[in-house]
């Protein structure tokens, strides 16, 4: 008996989640890029994007928290509420140090907005080059 009750609330629970989604009023994110491509970039310093966008909904919008798809990414965002036509940001950094090659990052994105998956997701890629090398300084005895 708990099965079924159990199941039958996690059904209306997922048909609810997806009724949010169908909201004519939802907040929307309107990235004018979905993906930042870093290029070529040097080992070593941290390399860091500001991704912008602005609220086209007709309802505030709340991010509840952004995550990476690896350590080496951090997300900060705008934390207050965005009014419909304003605009916030997610701030992504990515540590170089110690990561030569290619790379392609995920930052997931936990809000209230309009989406057809269950997070939001924008993305970071780019090459790391050999940086320069660090140069010791000799022990004195």
């Amino acid at each position: 008996m708990k099965n079924i009750f159990a199941i039958t609330f996690l059904f209306f629970a997922c048909l609810g989640a997806k009724a949010q989604n169908n909201n004519p009023n939802a907040p929307v994110f309107k990235f004018a890029s979905e993906t930042h491509d870093f290029g070529n970039i040097k080992e070593g310093p941290i390399a860091s994007y500001d991704f912008v966008f602005t609220n086209t909904g007709r309802e505030p919008l709340i991010i509840q928290s952004c995550s990476a798809s690896c350590g080496c990414t951090t997300p900060d965002w705008t934390k207050e509420p965005i009014a419909p036509g304003k605009t916030g940001k997610i701030s992504v950094k990515y540590n170089t140090q110690g990561r030569q090659g290619g790379f392609n990052k995920t930052v997931y994105i936990a809000s209230n907005a309009k989406c057809d998956k269950e997070r939001y997701e924008i993305y970071i890629k780019g090459n790391v080059t050999p940086g320069q090398p660090v140069e010791s300084t000799p022990v004195k005895h």
